[in-house]
């Protein structure tokens, strides 16, 4: 992977990484991500700027990464890139987690917007969910077991 244009930020480092990703993809990429997202293509473009140190919010980081279809090497250095420029702001199961896809039957709201809404608000609802019950199993599993009758 190449160098950052603007080494002096680390949101200049993931988007360089996003920059790569989206090249080495087919043609159409930029339009499916700016679909998925409810933007346009120009958006895309921007976000996948290191020029411009506008962060990419961390709500369409797991939309980019499932639909750029991130190699393991890609993907993780993108992950510790963003993680790096914003410590702690992704809120989802690790890196590694598999996904799965679920297919919903949603009413049509007869807009365009308001149906990517409705489905972006879906998606990121799902993996928030998803990190909240996988945060808890990894808490149960190293909290110290409670006295009998103990219900705290």
């Amino acid at each position: 992977m190449g160098t950052p244009i603007d080494t002096g930020t680390a949101v200049a480092a993931y988007k360089q990484i996003l920059r790569e990703a989206l090249e080495k993809r087919p043609a159409g990429i930029r339009r499916r991500l700016a679909e998925v997202l409810g933007k346009n293509r120009s958006f895309i473009t921007h976000l996948s700027n290191p020029a411009y140190s506008t962060p990419i919010p961390a709500r369409y980081v797991d939309s980019i990464l499932a639909v750029c279809h991130f190699s393991l090497p890609e993907r993780e250095a993108f992950l510790a890139a963003y993680e790096k420029a914003h410590p702690g702001k992704l809120a989802r199961p690790a890196a590694h987690a598999a996904l799965r896809t679920v297919t919903m039957h949603l009413p049509d709201l007869e807009d365009p917007d308001r149906n990517a809404q409705l489905e972006r608000m879906l998606h990121d609802m799902a993996f928030r969910v998803a990190h909240l019950i996988q945060a808890a199993a990894q808490d149960a599993a190293t909290a110290e077991p409670r006295p009998e009758g103990d219900r705290r």
